[in-house]
C-alpha cells in the first residue's frame, strides 16, 4: 500500500484550501517509516477495531488500514472528514469498507459504532488529556492505547506515583491520577518534529496504555477527580489546606484524611489514585 509522504500530503492541503491551524492542533504526519511504527508498537492486528482521532488527511488511517484493522475515525473538521473515505478509495480501495468516518468533536462523542478494542491516534496537542479522559470513560471496549502528543503532556499523563511517604515529583499531577484510574500508562518512544507538516515547535511523544479494573463506582470517580482537582490546583500547600473549600475547611479536611488514613501534612503530588479514592470513601 502506498502511504502518504510528503508531497501528497501538500497537493491534499492545496487541493482543499486547507492552512493547518493550531487552534485545531494540525500536525500531519508525512513519514511513512513513522506511521508504520506507531502501528507496530500499537500491537495492531487484522480484524481488530480500532479508534482513530484526528485522522487529519489519512497519514495513521492508511497505516491502521494496511495491518488489516477496521478503522472509526473521529474528526472535527467536514472538510477533512468528506476527503478522507476518497483519500482511502484512491490509495487502497480494498480498504474502503473498513473505514468509518464520524464528522464529530472527539469531546462529545458517544455511542460509537462497533466495540473498538484499541485506540491509536496523533491526538490534537491543544486537548489531548481531555480527549483521552473522555474516551476511556464513554468508550469501555477500549482495551490498548497508543497516542502520539506533546512530550510533556505524554511524560506527565505516564507518570507514575512517589513510594509511599516519598517526596512529589512536578511532572505528577492531575492527568497522572487520573489517567491511574482506567489502567496502566508507559512512554513508547520519541518522534521526530521533521516527521510533520508543519513542523511543530514542540517535541512529540508516544504514550501507551493497557486497561486495568478501575478501582471505584462512576459515583466515586467523580468524587475522586474533585478531590484531585483540588488537590493539584493548590498544589504547594498541604492538602488539608487544598481540600479545605470542597470539605468544609481545614479542620473538616483533616479529620477526613485522618479517617482515610492520609497524613493531612502531605501534599497532593504525594499521593496514589487509590489514596484520593480512600479520602472520597471516607465519611
Amino acid at each position: 500500500m502506498t502511504l502518504l509522504g510528503a508531497a501528497e500530503i501538500r497537493d491534499l492541503a492545496d487541493q482543499l484550501d486547507l492552512q493547518p491551524t493550531k487552534k485545531l492542533g494540525q500536525n500531519f504526519v508525512v513519514d511513512g517509516n513513522t506511521v508504520r511504527k506507531i502501528v507496530r508498537t500499537a500491537r495492531v492486528e487484522p480484524g481488530d477495531e480500532v479508534l482513530e482521532v484526528g485522522p487529519g488527511l489519512g497519514s495513521l488511517t492508511l497505516g491502521l488500514l494496511e495491518a488489516g484493522a477496521c478503522v472509526t475515525a473521529v474528526e472535527i473538521d467536514a472538510r477533512l472528514a468528506t476527503q478522507l473515505p476518497l483519500t482511502v478509495e484512491v490509495l487502497a480501495p480494498e480498504t474502503a469498507d473498513h473505514l468509518t468516518v464520524l464528522t464529530d468533536d472527539a469531546m462529545k462523542v458517544t455511542g460509537l459504532p462497533g466495540a473498538p478494542k484499541r485506540l491509536v491516534a496523533n491526538l490534537p496537542y491543544n486537548v489531548s488529556v481531555p480527549v483521552l479522559l473522555h474516551l476511556l470513560q464513554t468508550v469501555p471496549s477500549l482495551e490498548t492505547a497508543l497516542v502520539m502528543v506533546q512530550a510533556e503532556v505524554g511524560q506527565r499523563i505516564a507518570a507514575q506515583p512517589p513510594s509511599k511517604g516519598g517526596a512529589g515529583s512536578k511532572i505528577y499531577g492531575s492527568p497522572s491520577v487520573k489517567a491511574a484510574w482506567y489502567g496502566r500508562w508507559s512512554t513508547a518512544g520519541q518522534v521526530s518534529r521533521q516527521v510533520f507538516w508543519p513542523v511543530p515547535n514542540v517535541d512529540s511523544i508516544l504514550v501507551s496504555f493497557e486497561r486495568g479494573l478501575r478501582p471505584g463506582s462512576e459515583e466515586e470517580r467523580v468524587s475522586t477527580f474533585a478531590l484531585v482537582d483540588a488537590a493539584f490546583g493548590q498544589r504547594r500547600k498541604m492538602l488539608r489546606q487544598a481540600l479545605g473549600e470542597l470539605l468544609g475547611g481545614s479542620a473538616a479536611a483533616s479529620a477526613r484524611l485522618e479517617l482515610a488514613g492520609i497524613d493531612p501534612t502531605l501534599r497532593g503530588e504525594q499521593l496514589t489514585v487509590l489514596d484520593f479514592l480512600a479520602i472520597a470513601r471516607a465519611h
